[in-house]
């Protein structure tokens, strides 16, 4: 842990909250983590919680033209869809959660720094530090909604994302996947900044 937690925030299921979120937002309610397996016609991502029962699952098409991808919850309940808007100078996502919530995540371009993204029919912003491989949610309040972090140098693309507001579960979940498939964009479009697909320890 030591300094590097202060700056590279993830963490394995099981293992005691981020020190650097807790001493800025305070113990988190719940937290989740996200293991990715990609097939050759699908992309599929595991939500699971602390002791690594699944939670929430996410399929992507990616063979199809919008990327579309739906997540559900362990039962089988259909949460939410979210595509890719075409031709746009935007990185962008949109989300229809089936509560009927809609939303957007919408960039012009992923900084190597420090990035905002406003989240469009929330009011929320995704502020991200690409270089740390950390993102945090904040409401129209500014009040933190939940901290993002992938880790590094790992084939499955692991990420954790502790949650300080859990009646937003759902549409957290729906922009950790939304963030996911935006990065693995802007890589594949040789935008590189994330070290995740590189050499691996396996996990």
């Amino acid at each position: 842990m030591g300094i590097f937690s202060k700056i590279h925030r993830y963490r394995n299921a099981g293992e005691n909250a981020n020190v650097n979120n807790v001493e800025r937002f305070g113990v988190p309610a719940s937290s989740l983590f996200t293991s990715t397996k990609v097939f050759t016609l699908h992309h599929h991502i595991d939500i699971m919680d602390f002791s690594e029962s699944i939670l929430y699952e996410a399929d992507t098409k990616i063979l199809t033209l919008h990327d579309t991808t739906d997540i559900y919850t362990a039962d089988g309940e259909h949460v939410a869809n979210i595509r890719r808007k075409l031709l746009s100078l935007h990185e962008r996502r949109f989300v229809v959660m089936d509560d009927g919530k809609e939303f957007q995540l919408s960039n012009e371009i992923f900084h190597i720094i420090k990035d905002i993204t406003n989240i469009e029919g929330l009011g929320w912003q995704l502020r991200g530090n690409l270089l740390g491989l950390n993102f945090e949610i904040y409401d129209s309040s500014d009040e933190v909604i939940a901290v993002i972090a992938q880790k590094m140098f790992s084939i499955h693309d692991k990420w954790c994302v502790d949650i300080y507001k859990k009646e937003h579960e759902k549409i957290i979940v729906a922009i950790l996947v939304a963030l996911q498939h935006m990065i693995r964009d802007r890589q594949s479009s040789g935008g590189g900044g994330s070290s995740s697909g590189g050499s691996s320890s396996g996990n």
